[in-house]
């Protein structure tokens, strides 16, 4: 029961509810590696205590140890389960290794009892498989008896071969999925679903009719002008190169997820920059090295002025400057936090006395934002429409007009749709297949490769199988060749031997795509953590395809299925003369 507490006393609330809250006291003393030791102890009690069920009860029967690897995985997959369940979400840059431990733990645990439960289940499918027929029956026999020592080990080890490869080959392409589910997410998220573009550099005119017409078009849900160029960022201490994109307060929200990317200051300081003269003291600007939030106090300005932080004063209109939006690489590598004053320096100046000079401009940290994508979130900066028109040296014209559609993977047949409505041959409209066209070949050809690396570990674990049906053969001469003289033809030998090898690659197949599942499964409703100071995602990002696993089924058949071929040849070559001579 003690050992039960210590699961639940993850929160403080739950310890006082359940234990008091000495316990909760107690547990918070422990560090990260005290209660990586404490689960370690509490798991190996729990193995001891099965194994004295084990022998007291069970006697040391097969079924015995299943039935206590499916406890032991039922009590896991619950205690750790809830534990990892009321896990605080990590937040900024914070990485917790004992809480990835628990949530491992649970997935884990869910598998051996899954494994547990198919283990328990073999015995009533292989009687169902034994009254199907002739070799059937047989097969199964072969497959159940008491071998020799030696044969029983390597059908054991085909078994887990064919499994293991499986269940790898179905967790790497659940990953591999998610990852590029995940960048495709990201990227329909941050960029336009087509994208209609000038073909020469200096924008477009007469843009407002081509967006009006664009808008009409059936499957567009929204669509917005962009003047956008590249410039030089420079803070009091660090410079960076920008992707400056002006942006429609307005209607940029439905076209990207700028506004829901917002981590820190608000959207609305964009259009309302002189509010970011008076932040209020509670608001975060910023993360610290430690990702702890850093707060606004209600003096900084002052302080920064040399001003009384108490005294009343009205806002000094040389004081207000546009409002920027920066990504949170962006932002790290300037060192700056929300209020805070950029400059943009465009290298397409104003002609002076000493030739082109470049044009620079102040403007203020409106926002920070963080779209999950790390070269988007270290280049782009965001600003109003207008600003950028003056500071890009544009006039009135625009560099882009933005669309999303209302199914991305229509987005071909609405961009057709736009080069008709807009009916200006000299802008490129292009969607964001296109675009990324490159990238996603090489995620599809590098899942392909993947596939196929993988599947030979299967044709690796197939050879154990036909080293077990030789062996078998060999093994059962005698029987073979009974089975002949009593009428049994060489097909139906045939057919036997492949039979057999067919049910030891099922169960290997149904045990890996089985485990498989329950892998990706779990870590997919538990969200295994990772840290974002090596990855740039907060979490393993998993796509459970019932496809994907339905392929890797049919191939690990079709390789097992070709494996028993020569064995179960080898076998009904067999002449009963030989298999009796010497009976």
């Amino acid at each position: 029961m003690t050992a039960l507490w210590l699961l639940a006393a993850q929160t403080r609330g739950t310890v006082k509810v359940a234990t008091g809250s000495w316990l909760a006291r107690v547990w918070s003393q422990f560090g990260d590696s005290g209660r990586i030791f404490a689960v370690s102890v509490l798991v190996l009690l729990v193995l001891a205590g099965l194994v004295v069920v084990w022998r007291r009860v069970g006697g040391g029967s097969r079924r015995a140890a299943l039935w206590a690897l499916t406890a032991l995985g039922l009590m896991g997959v619950t205690a750790l389960g809830l534990w990892a369940r009321a896990l605080p979400e990590p937040r900024g840059i914070t990485f917790v290794l004992w809480h990835q431990i628990v949530r491992v733990g649970a997935v884990l645990s869910g598998t051996l009892a899954l494994v547990g439960c198919m283990g328990l289940a073999l015995p009533r499918v292989l009687d169902l498989i034994e009254r199907r027929g002739f070799t059937s029956f047989v097969a199964a026999r072969h497959v159940r008896s008491q071998k020799s020592g030696f044969l029983t080990v390597i059908s054991l080890l085909s078994i887990l071969g064919v499994a293991v490869s499986c269940a790898a080959l179905c967790a790497v392409t659940s990953i591999m999925g998610g990852f590029g589910a995940d960048l495709k997410q990201k990227i329909l998220g941050n960029n336009a679903h087509v994208r209609i573009e000038a073909g020469q550099l200096g924008g477009f005119d007469h843009w407002r009719e081509a967006l009006d017409r664009t808008r009409l078009v059936p499957g567009v849900l929204a669509a917005t002008p962009v003047a956008a160029g590249e410039v030089m960022a420079s803070s009091s201490s660090h410079t960076a190169g920008v992707l400056v994109r002006g942006v429609e307060p307005e209607t940029i929200g439905g076209v990207v997820d700028l506004v829901r990317n917002i981590e820190l200051g608000q959207f609305a300081y964009l259009s309302q920059p002189e509010r970011l003269l008076r932040i209020p003291p509670s608001e975060e600007i910023g993360l610290g090295l430690s990702g702890q939030p850093v707060l606004r106090g209600p003096d900084y300005g002052a302080r920064l002025r040399g001003e009384d932080p108490n005294k009343p004063r009205s806002i000094d209109p040389n004081d207000v400057f546009p409002g920027i939006i920066l990504g949170r690489e962006l932002a790290k590598s300037l060192r700056v936090f929300v209020g805070e004053e950029v400059t943009l320096v465009s290298p397409l100046g104003d002609l002076g006395p000493m030739g082109l000079l470049p044009r620079s401009r102040r403007f203020r940290v409106a926002a920070i934002f963080y779209s999950g994508m790390y070269e988007f979130d270290a280049t782009h900066a965001y600003i109003r429409l207008d600003v950028a028109q003056r500071f890009l040296d544009l006039g009135s014209k625009v560099t882009a007009i933005e669309v999303r559609a209302d199914d991305a993977e229509h987005s071909g047949t609405i961009s057709k749709a736009c080069v008709a409505a807009v009916k200006r041959p000299e802008l490129h409209v292009r969607d964001w297949k296109q675009l990324n066209r490159k990238l996603f070949g090489a995620l599809l050809l590098e899942k392909i490769a993947t596939f196929i690396i993988l599947s030979s570990a299967i044709a690796v674990a197939s050879f154990c199988i036909v080293c077990t049906l030789l062996l078998l053969v060999t093994e059962k001469t005698k029987e073979i060749a009974i089975l002949k003289s009593l009428g049994a033809s060489d097909r139906a030998i045939q057919w036997l031997f492949m039979t057999e090898g067919l049910i030891i690659g099922a169960i290997g197949t149904v045990f890996g795509v089985a485990t498989g599942y329950s892998l990706a499964l779990g870590m997919k409703s538990l969200g295994v953590r990772l840290s974002p100071d090596v990855y740039y995602v907060d979490h393993l990002p998993i796509e459970v395809n019932a496809g994907d696993y339905l392929l890797v089924a049919v191939a690990s058949l079709v390789i097992t299925a070709v494996a028993t071929i020569y064995p179960a040849m080898a076998a009904s070559r067999l002449r009963p003369i030989e298999g009796i001579r010497y009976e």
